[in-house]
């Protein structure tokens, strides 16, 4: 039998291994190998930029300056975020920056401090 995921989206068994990626030959879906760890047990993983496990209560740096949506301040680079929660979404960081106030942040844009 192989040991390869079925399809997140089709549930087809013919999938293959293209790399860092699976792919599906039926829908032409392709996800990561990080993505079918997750969907396996449950639980979700989020890393850092530089592929650090991230958990909840984790202080992370900001790496790169980041513009804050509808206003003209910037989070400059090195602003730590203490006591995060991890959440879905697309913004998978909520945390409070000192002279800031409540964030969402990407996990790609800190890393663990």
């Amino acid at each position: 039998m192989s040991d390869m995921p079925k399809c997140p989206q089709c549930s087809s068994e013919y999938t293959y291994e293209d790399g860092t990626m699976y792919v599906c030959p039926e829908c032409a879906h392709e996800w990561g190998k990080e993505t079918a760890a997750e969907s396996g047990d449950g639980s979700r993983v989020v890393r850092d930029a530089h592929g650090n496990v991230l958990s909840d209560g984790d202080t992370v740096t900001v790496i790169k300056d980041l513009k804050i949506k509808g206003s003209s301040s910037v989070i400059k680079v090195g602003t730590k975020a203490r006591n995060i929660r991890l959440v879905e979404g697309d913004h998978d960081i909520d945390c409070k920056i000192d002279g800031i106030g409540a964030m969402q942040l990407k996990s790609e844009f800190v890393k663990k401090a």
